[in-house]
Order: structure tokens, then C-alpha cells, then sequence
């Protein structure tokens, strides 16, 4: 009978073998898979759903807005007017970039609920029909 290996600190087992010995990789794995929403069926709000691209839509709407702003403030103000037109544009094309990417990231959710209500739907149809 082959004897598992020691441990450096004296113990029977490695924590490694332990591991591989008591592992039951089947269940634990669809326990442990990111998609865990396709296994359970927990609706979620769509302030859940959509929170983090309206933040981004907003938070790109604020800045593209101050930069318009600060950009608008170079041709009225004497002061300053190298600083207004150097940071005003800057503003402007990063709050701009934040917009779209927010918005285009809504559709893509869009999809990929669609997606997963699809799954979720093939998902009952192949257990309907195997397990019978």
C-alpha cells in the first residue's frame, strides 16, 4: 500500500493531497463556475442590472459638460485663457469618451440578458427531455 506524502511540518497528509482525496470535482464545479445566475433563477432589478453603465453615462455626461464649460470660459476670460484652452478640450474628449462607452455598453447588456434568458430557456428544455 503506497504511503501519502509527509507534510514539512510532521503531519500525515499534505493539504494538496488532502485536497485531491476528498474533492468531489462534479458538483464543485458547477458550485464554483461565474455563471452561477444561469443555475439560479434570481431576478434581479434592472437598477441591478444597469447601475454601473448609468454611472459611467453620468458621471461622462458631468465631465463633457464642465468641459464645455471651462472650453466656453477661454473665449469670454482674459486670465488664465492658456490654461482654459489646454484643460477645457481635455475635458471635453474624456467626458465624451465616458458617454459612449456608457451607452454602448447598455445594449450589450441588452444582449447578453437575452442571451442568458436563452440558455435559461434550453436549460429547462434539456432537463424536461433527459431526465425522463
Amino acid at each position: 500500500m503506497e504511503m501519502p506524502p509527509k507534510s514539512p511540518d510532521g503531519s500525515e497528509m499534505s493539504p494538496q493531497s488532502k485536497e485531491l482525496v476528498t474533492s468531489h470535482t462534479g458538483s464543485t464545479l458547477c458550485m464554483s463556475s461565474r455563471s452561477e445566475s444561469v443555475w439560479t433563477s434570481a431576478s434581479r432589478s434592472k437598477w441591478d442590472i444597469y447601475h454601473k453603465p448609468v454611472i459611467v453615462v453620468s458621471v461622462g455626461a458631468a465631465v463633457f459638460l464642465f468641459g464645455t464649460v471651462i472650453t466656453s470660459l477661454s473665449c469670454f476670460l482674459t486670465q488664465n485663457k492658456d490654461a482654459y484652452k489646454m484643460s477645457g478640450p481635455a475635458f471635453l474628449s474624456l467626458g465624451l469618451m465616458l458617454l459612449v462607452c456608457g451607452l454602448v455598453w447598455i445594449p450589450i447588456i441588452r444582449k447578453k440578458q437575452k442571451q442568458r434568458q436563452k440558455s435559461q430557456f434550453l436549460q429547462s428544455l434539456k432537463s424536461f427531455f433527459f431526465n425522463r
